[in-house]
């Protein structure tokens, strides 16, 4: 059930992806890492049958944390960029191709790697709470960074920093979404509301989104995407075993196939974002023409 529940967030991530690129390119480019972007957004029906499909997969996503491993659900995930490319590819009418059946055998096989070899298990969690707070303070502050950073560099770097920035985001948000959940199994709602874990999925999750937004609007799909759905696995999984507890085969040979898993994730990820049936969307100078007066 945890794959069937992961792969099934996936598939409403990756299709809620693309609408909501589809539709945040069209948002005033002044809104750019502004939560304004949202109030923008909000009344562009596309973009809400894409946040409709993202609320499902992280829903999904949530109950597939709740049965099993952060270091198992976190690679299944990433096929989420396959769903992206299946919908893109319907509505463009592009051929797989070379590129595209790479990068979907390496995806693949990456997550089949990675899974086998490591053969998450769960753990004793950590009680450390320096260690809680050091892993989730570098994840988040190299996600702010980043974004601070992309303001003072051109859009085809802006972009993929942004997308980089949101997939470690999201990638503790699933980690704090799962330690949540265990405190509710255990104590009930008061002991979950009482915790600061829930809001800060809650604060995570909508700096994440404006940050994501703010990639889909200034750049292609392809830029950003693959960035994010890189980044979000890595993180959940330094998550997952910095301080919840999971647990990977460690042995020589376990640990060369799971680093190549991992390598074979990014590299499908990077080859199916630059497939040409990814959108393109506006260009730079699209996006210039359109701030100037008619």
């Amino acid at each position: 059930m945890v794959f069937a529940f992961a792969v099934s967030a996936a598939c409403c991530l990756g299709i809620g992806f693309v609408f909501q690129q589809s539709a945040a390119q069209r948002a005033p480019i002044s809104d750019f890492l502004s939560l304004r972007l949202l109030f923008d957004l909000v009344r562009m029906p596309q973009w809400l049958l894409g946040i409709g499909f993202m609320v499902c997969g992280m829903v999904l996503g949530a109950i597939a944390l709740g049965q099993g491993e952060i270091s198992l659900v976190e690679p299944l995930l990433a096929t989420n960029l396959l769903f992206a490319m299946a919908l893109s590819r319907w509505r463009s009418g592009a051929p797989l191709g070379a590129t595209g059946w790479g990068g979907l055998w390496l995806l693949a096989g990456g997550v089949t790697a990675f899974i086998v070899a490591g053969r998450p298990h769960g753990g004793d969690s950590v009680t450390d709470p320096l260690r809680h707070w050091l892993i989730i303070g570098l994840m988040v502050g190299g996600a702010l960074a980043m974004a601070a950073v992309s303001k003072r560099v051109r859009l085809s770097v802006e972009a993929p920093l942004l997308g980089t920035a949101a997939g470690l985001l999201y990638g503790v948000q699933d980690a704090l979404t799962r330690v949540s959940g265990e405190r509710l199994a255990r104590q009930g709602w008061t002991e979950l509301f009482t915790g600061w874990q829930p809001y800060g999925v809650v604060a995570i999750g909508v700096t994440a989104l404006v940050m994501v937004q703010s990639a889909f609007e200034t750049a292609p799909l392809r830029l950003s995407l693959p960035a994010l759905t890189a980044a979000q696995p890595l993180a959940g999984i330094a998550c997952g075993v910095g301080f919840l507890g999971d647990r990977l085969v460690t042995t020589p040979g376990a640990l060369a196939w799971e680093a190549a898993g991992l390598a074979a994730i990014v590299l499908g990820i990077v080859l199916i974002g630059r497939h040409p049936a990814m959108p393109c969307g506006m260009s730079e100078r699209d996006r210039v023409r359109d701030l100037q007066p008619h």
